[in-house]
């Protein structure tokens, strides 16, 4: 504990970290925290699972009191990172007791009025909060901090004009810290802009380069979900994340895998608020092993645990990529971020292992065993139908047959069908994600596995073997 007191922490938050277990300061944490102590403006440059949300956090509880209306802001791009923040502010309160109140988008509005109005710290999303200061349901008149948390999603997913809608509400003499996991021209414009002579500070990546095995495979399309369930029912594995980038992708993965015995559950911006909180809770608690998820809605998030990361889809930029593989390898454990390539994947990944000096390599195709699509979305038949011989066998479901390696035609097509679930839940999501959210549309590409953008890329020819990506950006 006395490398946190040397910060300048004051005793009773001392008591909340040494309950927790924390044992030393994390880099982002020493850097910042006398910064914000002080008052200073900070932009900080830090990864998820930094320890940034006690970084920023320091400042609010030891220079707040409560009952004098709302003091500091924090703004966040996604409810699940919104509602992360606000359990953990509310923990480390615990001797204080700030009254914090978190505004998100698909709940009910009506109860934040009241809870606005006895707040001492709100926690919110850009879209719910713009909405109360265009109701005149909220008053900043006595605000004095500002949180930016993972700045740059926020203007990924289109934010910057509401930020600046949101920071011309807010009172011209207070404090500014700005976090986040890269530093885009839009960071930099608003550190610019609406800061007061900004700090800067940065943290290395927790995730041990060491540790982290980075592979991929090459694959047809129709082979890509046959492979995914061959490698998780193969692989030892502790906590798993499967990224994609859709949400219709994300359905399909995740009701097949669960067709076949897979503890799997999907989360995506489609989804109401209560069930997303409601799938965290329970990945969390690791009632479920494989979490399928869009970028979007896993991005922030501190997720203990992740031994495999799964890239069914290669994302479109190659900061995803490294957001994705960064959740495995923390705290000096191993972690394995997989790639399952096809066709349509090409040019993303040559441009990911080009832009980045990343190792990356090709593994031999296992023994891929036919797996059936349980769940299609065709004309005319719901998420409910199943497809044909979709009976599930003993064990973890898999209905098991021969097949060659790698090049078997039996196996289920990856692009049958997603679920339209998404769709269908996603009708009370918040304003932030209905006309934000971008992982419903960030790729082109169908749950065929085939892009509906461009037909010359399905007609590429498989890369030479001087051409293979294992020995790129070296």
């Amino acid at each position: 504990m006395e490398n946190f007191r040397k910060l300048g922490i004051d005793e009773k938050l001392l008591r909340v970290i040494e309950k927790k277990g924390f044992e030393e300061p994390t880099e982002i944490q020493e850097k910042s925290i006398p910064l914000v102590l002080n008052g200073k403006d900070v932009v900080a440059e830090s990864a998820t699972g930094s320890g940034k949300t006690l970084a920023f956090s320091v400042g609010i509880l030891q220079s707040i009191v409560s009952g004098n209306g709302i003091q500091a802001l924090i703004l966040s791009p996604t409810r699940e990172l919104a509602d992360q923040i606000s359990r953990e502010l509310i923990s480390f309160s615990r001797y204080n007791k700030l009254k914090v109140c978190l505004i998100t988008g698909g709940v009910a509005i009506n109860p934040q009025f009241t809870n606005l109005k006895k707040a001492d710290v709100v926690i919110a999303t850009p879209g719910r909060i713009l909405d109360h200061i265009q109701r005149g349901t909220v008053d900043f008149r006595r605000t004095n901090v500002l949180i930016l948390d993972e700045a740059d999603r926020m203007f990924d997913m289109g934010f910057i004009d509401d930020i600046k809608s949101i920071i011309h509400a807010l009172p011209k003499k207070r404090q500014t810290m700005l976090f986040s996991a890269t530093m885009s021209n839009e960071v930099m414009f608003i550190a610019k802009k609406y800061m007061n002579s900004p700090i800067r500070v940065n943290a290395e990546s927790r995730v041990d380069p060491n540790k982290l095995k980075q592979v991929y495979y090459d694959v047809s399309s129709k082979l890509k979900f046959p492979l995914l369930v061959t490698l998780l029912e193969k692989e030892k594995t502790g906590l798993v994340m499967v990224f994609c980038n859709t949400r219709v992708n994300v359905d399909f993965v995740a009701d097949n895998l669960k067709a076949l015995g897979i503890d799997a559950i999907a989360i995506h911006g489609g989804f109401t608020q209560h069930k997303r909180t409601k799938t965290m809770d329970k990945f969390h608690s690791k009632s479920a092993e494989v979490l399928v998820c869009t970028d979007v809605a896993a991005r922030g998030l501190d997720i203990k645990g992740v031994s495999h990361v799964y890239n069914y889809d290669i994302p479109n930029e190659s900061k995803q990529y490294l957001h994705r593989i960064g959740r495995t390898a923390r705290a000096g454990e191993e972690g394995i971020a997989v790639s399952i390539l096809s066709r349509r994947d090409y040019d993303n990944f040559t441009s990911i292992i080009e832009g980045f000096k990343v190792k990356v390599r090709e593994l031999e195709l296992p023994k891929i065993e036919r797996v059936e699509i349980a769940y299609k979305s065709s004309p005319g038949r719901s998420r409910g139908d199943r497809g044909r011989g979709s009976s599930r066998s003993s064990g973890r479901g898999r209905s098991r047959g021969s097949s060659s390696r790698g090049s078997s035609s039996r196996g289920a097509s990856s692009g049958r069908g997603a679920s339209s679930r998404g769709s269908s839940s996603g009708r009370s999501a918040s304003r932030e994600s209905d006309r934000r959210s971008k992982d419903s549309n960030s790729s082109n590409t169908d749950s065929r596995g085939k892009s509906s953008s461009s037909s010359n890329r399905n007609s590429r020819s498989r890369p030479k073997p001087n051409q293979r990506y294992n020995n790129r950006g070296r």
